[in-house]
């Protein structure tokens, strides 16, 4: 392979910022219902679809800031909005649309975790 073939595709892992790992491992594992791989010293791990999620401790004060925005992919967005609603998760509107893309409409919804950190639900609808 040479250097100009080369792309990067696949991502592995991602992160996420808490401050009380205790508290953000029991609100993605249990008010989520995102599979818990495994806990280590200062972060914990969780499975989305094979995408790992890794929730820590900052290291050091350069790496403590917001994240970025995690959308999780959901088959229906009302039913997955009512469940989190029932968990107690706080959502700042309801789902709504964000665009019609032919015969497929974009449809999301975002909520706060347990540390402040923005995430939102998404679905792609057939219509």
């Amino acid at each position: 392979m040479t250097t100009s073939s080369f792309g990067l595709s696949a991502v592995g892992q991602i992160s996420i910022n808490a401050h009380d790992l205790a508290r953000a491992e029991a609100f993605y594992r249990d008010v989520l219902g995102v599979r818990h791989l495994f806990s280590a010293p200062k972060m914990a791990f969780f499975d989305c679809g094979g995408l790992r999620l890794m929730v820590a401790l900052p290291e050091r004060s350069e790496f403590d800031h917001p994240s970025s925005v995690i959308y999780f992919r959901v088959d229906d967005i009302g039913q997955a909005h009512e469940a989190l609603v029932g968990r107690g998760v706080r959502f700042e509107a309801p789902p709504h649309l964000i665009a019609r893309l032919g015969a497929r409409e974009i449809w999301m919804a975002f909520f706060h975790d347990s540390e402040g950190n923005l995430l939102a639900l998404m679905s792609e609808l057939d219509v």
